[in-house]
């Protein structure tokens, strides 16, 4: 997903535009990025769609247009429902404002480091992100509002750049635009005295102090002030013959690894109402820590994984992790999705290709996307070079096997991985693992009150309670329904409840946004044809749970494959180990979320066939 602010306000999937219709869509959707994140209120969004004089039904007219916004933007983005307004997430969508921002950012650091190639590139890169004016198809409320702010934000990148080729010796090349700009802001002291030193270096000294004169008397008539200490420091630069003095460059650094001007930072924000999982968090955070290995020079290496099974909240604990521990690992944090949305298995030179270049290697460095096994092998090689030696925490989310997660481990101890998949990794060497498992019941009540409210959970107690058993105290599931509460809050806990209660039209209930418990449990299913219908045969077991020889003669086949299938689809967290029966038998069992969903997987062939498949 793609959004740009900087120009005509547009949304873009895939590369293609979405359809927005009218200025006060697109001032909506300018409105919720501009804010970050953070939640909007339905008060503010009036104010800069009306103005001072809303229509009677502007309530109603806001509720329609993030009705319309969020089927156009369809799952790529969630625009979820928070008292008293409303926030839009939409994690690893890329936000032309935001790179700006951080072009800007890297820019400047550069041209202070005295780096100016860098610098005159990465502020030129920032530049060419602007389309025209900012929000060019929004409410005039709204430009009045931000406008201003994110001019002046281009400007001061403009000027920055500019110092940076003058830094260069580009004077010839900058006395047309520079020309140019002071005639459209004249009262822009820095950008006359770059202007003064173009000119003076082009060996017009009476020209440039034209330019000083002439910039005075704007200063005087428009303002009433003398120049500035900009302005005056280039005059007294001319009059002494200094004014053609070029800066020193830094020294060409020392070999070692390319260096990260400023650490790389794209895991996603953590959830702000994360609540309970303590334990688990504190023993992160202890592990996170580096430790000298038998007091030598080496660390421990610091591969840590998380899982469990789906929608059970090894992300959230994850990323929340992450954030807590950033001040350990000063050279950045890096993210990777390793599944897609459906399932699949993201390709591993696209996840290379995605890490590096977080770690600032340009695309024109990389090798050919056709290079098949050669390429990726290089991608290895770059990668493992780059992370080498910097105190970098990496986390690659819901990673498939040890397979896949084998080129993405850095060589060296210093960064640390933190992993979460579905299934148990037990061969990834020097690794821990924690098991999540579905939060307690008082952590669900609490999860419920942070997104619902505290007051509404406490009236309703034993309604609440009911929601959190039918959602198999799941932290995804009461997510969902807490978002479906919040999103109507003249519904009692009570009538949610009751809705949940019917086993039939439960996961389909738990959707809101993009918390879908249906999808999110159906994609764990991606299994081979023939497995899946024999899980969905098992779903249909008669009790809670069952051993392998009970399954065995559910299915009709023989003990031994049974029980090896059963015991795949605990590794994958499909099904959960419940101990011994008194036979000394192992036991199974679903989830109920995960039976329900294993029930509606599609129709199984004869038992015959069945076991030719197997």
């Amino acid at each position: 997903m793609e959004f740009r602010l900087l120009g005509p306000v547009e949304a873009r999937k895939g590369g293609l535009r979405v359809p927005l219709s009218g200025t006060k869509m697109h001032t909506v959707l300018a409105v919720l990025l501009l804010a970050r994140g953070r939640v909007v209120s339905d008060v503010r969004l009036s104010e800069l769609l009306w103005g001072w004089d809303p229509p009677s039904t502007w309530n109603a007219q806001i509720y329609t247009y993030i009705s319309r916004l969020r089927k156009l933007l369809g799952p790529g983005a969630d625009l979820v429902r928070r008292q008293p307004g409303y926030q839009l997430v939409a994690e690893g969508a890329r936000v032309d404002l935001l790179e700006f921002g951080q072009l800007e950012r890297l820019g400047r650091r550069a041209l202070e480091e005295r780096r100016f190639t860098q610098a005159a590139e990465t502020l030129g890169k920032a530049l060419d992100l602007w389309q025209g004016p900012a929000l060019a198809n929004c409410t005039p409320h709204l430009a009045e509002a931000e406008l201003p702010r994110l001019e002046e934000a281009r400007m001061t990148v403009l000027e920055h750049r500019i110092e940076a080729d003058l830094a260069l010796g580009r004077h010839g090349l900058l006395v047309s635009e520079l020309t140019r700009l002071v005639a459209e802001f004249p009262v822009r002291e820095r950008l006359r005295a770059q202007l003064m030193a173009a000119l003076y270096r082009c060996g017009r000294q009476a020209d440039a102090l034209h330019v000083y004169h002439e910039g005075r008397e704007v200063l005087a008539e428009e303002l009433g002030v003398d120049p500035g200490p900009d302005l005056a420091a280039a005059y007294r630069s001319l009059l002494s013959g200094e004014l053609d003095a070029l800066p020193h460059p830094a020294p060409d650094p020392v070999p070692g690894p390319p260096p990260v001007a400023v650490p790389p930072v794209t895991v996603p924000p953590a959830p702000s109402d994360f609540t309970g999982r303590g334990y688990e968090f504190d023993e992160l955070l202890e592990r996170l820590q580096p430790s000298r290995a038998n007091g030598g020079a080496g660390f421990r290496p610091r591969r840590l994984l998380i899982s469990g099974m789906p929608g059970v909240g090894k992300t959230a604990l994850a990323l929340r992790a992450a954030h807590a521990a950033a001040d350990r690992f000063p050279d950045g944090l890096l993210y990777a999705r390793l599944r897609g949305d459906d399932g699949a298995v993201v390709d591993c030179g696209e996840v290379l290709v995605t890490l590096l270049r977080a770690l600032g290697e340009s695309p024109r460095n990389l090798p050919d996307p056709n290079g098949g096994a050669a390429r990726t092998e290089e991608l290895v090689h770059r990668y493992r070079t780059l992370t080498a030696g910097r105190r970098l925490l990496i986390l690659l989310d819901d990673a498939v096997n040890e397979l896949q997660l084998d080129p993405l481990l850095p060589a060296t101890a210093d960064a640390a991985v933190l992993v979460t998949s579905r299934n148990r990794l037990s061969a990834v060497p020097g690794s821990w693992t924690v098991a999540l498992d579905p939060m307690g019941p008082g952590e669900c009540l609490d999860l419920l009150a942070a997104i619902v409210g505290a007051c509404r959970i406490a009236a309703e107690p034993e309604a609440a309670r009911a929601v959190v058993e039918a959602c198999g105290r799941l932290p995804l599931a009461l997510r969902a329904a807490a978002a479906r509460l919040a999103a109507r809050p003249h519904w009692p806990v009570t009538r949610f409840a009751r809705r949940l209660a019917d086993p039939a039209s439960r996961v389909e209930e738990l959707r809101a946004g993009t918390f879908d418990v249906g999808r999110s449990l159906l994609a764990a299913f991606q299994r081979p044809q023939w497995e899946r219908q024999l899980i969905r045969r098992l779903a249909a077991f008669p009790a809670p749970e069952f051993t392998a020889e009970e399954a065995a003669a559910l299915l009709g086949m023989p003990e031994n494959p049974v029980e090896e299938l059963l015991e795949r689809l605990v590794e994958a967290s499909l099904l959960e180990a419940r101990g011994i029966d008194p036979t000394g038998a192992p036991c199974y069992s679903f989830h109920p979320l995960l039976r329900l969903t294993a029930a509606s997987l599609e129709e199984f062939p004869a038992a015959g066939q069945l076991l030719r498949a197997g």
